[in-house]
């Protein structure tokens, strides 16, 4: 391994001296359009909205909105990802070869979404991008010689009655890998395959004194309590006493920075965090640049971004999506705005909204940071605390507190009296004496609109702590235990009266 990884890491810095100027990114932009439009413009998706006749307008952006509507996952699938189990070329050519089952955390039952060889080989693409980047963080030449962690879901795919094969992203992009792959990838693909969560970590715990894990790739809160697991099982004071080479955690799924300071805990020397994303819609954006977790969009790589204003100009009082919403390009975003993102991808998604609001931390070259879904808004009496607001008043409760709380949930809630309060629930330690009113001080102070309803319409808060053994029970009942999953923190109220309840048991 210390030959090939000296390969790796030079053959890394030469590609990033080779490496040709890139377009700008509305250049960027309208080609991957073009050339996603020319694919599918004999599908019948391309055929019902004149793809053939939109490569011949000037404008292929301005023409491509209006032509083509805005669709949410509902609307695309029932009108036609539905169909393309059943026939070819409906949205994309030919037939999907796998269906991402998605591990989002809104809506009443899992997305399907089509996943196309063309797809994989974006996601791919991305992925080398990525590790291209890696030059500029000068990593040691160790790195290159040790192996790889992903803590993904299970890669034992499930088999429909159509034929197709379905499971979380993750799970079909280990599914995927090559058999070369196995020279470095850990767990390896027979563990992969473990269905079963605890299983699978009792099983990666056995085996970890044998691997040299220089990276690993996962959502924090699994990964966290893999590495814990691993830490009793062996008797380790941390996880650098039988892996030292360990020096970068790819996180993704979820804001990291809550757990920040566990991470530090299980780790003797610090770690490089890098940030992704990666959905079940496409790898979007993952960071490049060393001492920030801002993400590079992938602006040319087999998707077209468009971004709606989160604000009066794309979104109602409701907090959903206007009739007539003001669209804009890459070329036409602003530093420090945050927009819904609106993907056209080679998977056969168009002008499809994920459900995620980002910002702009930098246009040159345009990097995102993820600050929440559009359904993790809490706004149902105007208070308009997102998912950012609330993670910051967590980590300072957290920090008054001296601990650490990784996850917690919310929701509005009414009362006897058909008045709202917050019904928040705390994943820590903590004592949960006065928390309620330091929470509420917090969030006053972070957001004017939030102080505004606490004097109106929305009446308290209340606070609930349970600990992490409750909250992985919670999730392995509810079938949502492991790998990929992500939990709402925001919850619909009927949601959080079944976790209320299920916490409430002897």
């Amino acid at each position: 391994m210390a030959i090939l990884g000296k390969l790796i890491k030079a053959g890394i810095d030469i590609t990033s001296k080779l490496q040709f100027a890139e377009d700008s990114p509305g250049v960027s932009q309208e080609k991957q359009l073009r050339e996603l439009i020319n694919q599918a413009k004999n599908t019948a998706f391309g055929k019902y909205y004149g793809f053939e006749e939109l490569l011949q307008v000037e404008d292929l952006i301005s023409a491509f909105r209006t032509e083509v509507p805005i669709f949410n996952y509902e609307e695309m699938h029932a009108q036609w990802w539905s169909r393309q189990e059943r026939f070819a070329d409906i949205t994309w050519p030919g037939k999907p070869d796998f269906f991402a089952r998605s591990s989002g955390t809104t809506g009443k039952s899992s997305k399907r979404i089509p996943i196309t060889k063309e797809f994989m080989g974006s996601m791919r693409a991305v992925g080398t991008s990525m590790i291209n980047s890696l030059h500029d963080f000068d990593f040691p030449e160790t790195l290159f010689e040790s192996e790889v962690l992903m803590l993904s879901s299970s890669a034992n795919l499930d088999e429909n009655e159509q034929g197709f094969k379905e499971g979380e992203i993750s799970g079909i992009n280990v599914s995927n890998f090559p058999g070369w792959y196995d020279m470095f990838y850990r767990p390896g693909k027979e563990i992969a395959a473990i269905s079963d969560w605890d299983e699978r970590v009792n099983a990666i715990a056995d085996q970890a004194p044998e691997w040299n894990i220089g990276a690993i790739a996962g959502i924090p809160s699994w990964v966290l309590l893999m590495l814990q697991r691993i830490i009793e099982r062996h008797q380790l004071s941390n996880i650098h006493e039988i892996w030292p080479n360990f020096q970068v955690f790819a996180s993704g799924g979820v804001a990291f920075e809550t757990y920040r300071e566990d991470f530090e805990k299980v780790c003797k020397t610090p770690i490089t965090i890098l940030d992704t994303y990666l959905a079940s819609e496409g790898f979007i954006a993952y960071t490049c640049q060393p001492e920030t977790m801002n993400m590079k969009l992938a602006l040319s790589h087999g998707y077209f971004f468009e971004f709606i204003p989160f604000d009066e100009r794309g979104m109602n009082e409701s907090g959903n999506l206007k009739k007539d919403p003001v669209v804009l390009g890459i070329d036409e975003v602003e530093l420090g705005q945050e927009y819904v993102l609106i993907l056209s991808s080679c998977a056969g998604a168009w002008r499809y909204m994920i459900g995620d609001v980002i910002r702009f931390e930098s246009l040159s070259p345009p990097q995102i940071k993820i600050t929440g879904r559009t359904k993790f808004f809490l706004n149902v009496v105007g208070s308009q605390l997102s998912e950012e607001k609330m993670d910051k008043a967590i980590l300072e409760l957290a920090e008054e507190n001296n601990t650490s709380i990784n996850e917690y949930m919310v929701a509005a809630v009414k009362d006897e009296v058909g008045e709202y309060f917050h019904q928040w629930v705390l994943v820590s330690e903590v004592k949960p004496d006065g928390l309620a009113g330091k929470l509420d001080d917090l969030l006053k102070s972070a957001n004017k609109n939030y102080a505004v309803a606490r004097s109106k319409a929305l009446k308290g808060i209340d606070v609930k702590v349970i600990s992490k053994d409750q909250y992985t029970a919670f999730l392995a009942q509810t079938n949502k235990k492991g790998g990929q999953t992500k939990t709402p923190k925001v919850m619909k109220e009927e949601k959080m009266k079944l976790l209320l309840e299920f916490i409430s048991q002897p």
